[in-house]
């Protein structure tokens, strides 16, 4: 699963983990860094400056492989 990791950049404290979210959409031409970036800033925008706030993606492991002694659903 893709997520992308909001970060405030702040000069003082350094970068501060704002949140996380999850990527849902289905058609990758819909998906832009630009985009991506405007729903950070629609959820994440009221802790700073929008300028200041910038992401990083990440790939996190399916459920199983986390878990490998769990039996199958």
């Amino acid at each position: 699963m893709t997520v992308y990791k909001f970060y405030l950049r702040d000069a003082i404290k350094g970068d501060i983990l704002l949140g996380v979210l999850p990527e849902r959409r289905k058609n990758p031409q819909r998906i832009t860094d630009e985009s991506i970036i405007n729903w950070g800033r629609k959820y994440f925008g009221k802790h700073g400056k929008s300028e200041d706030i910038f992401f990083i993606k990440t790939v996190l492991e399916e459920r199983g492989k986390r878990y490998p002694n769990l039996p199958p659903p």
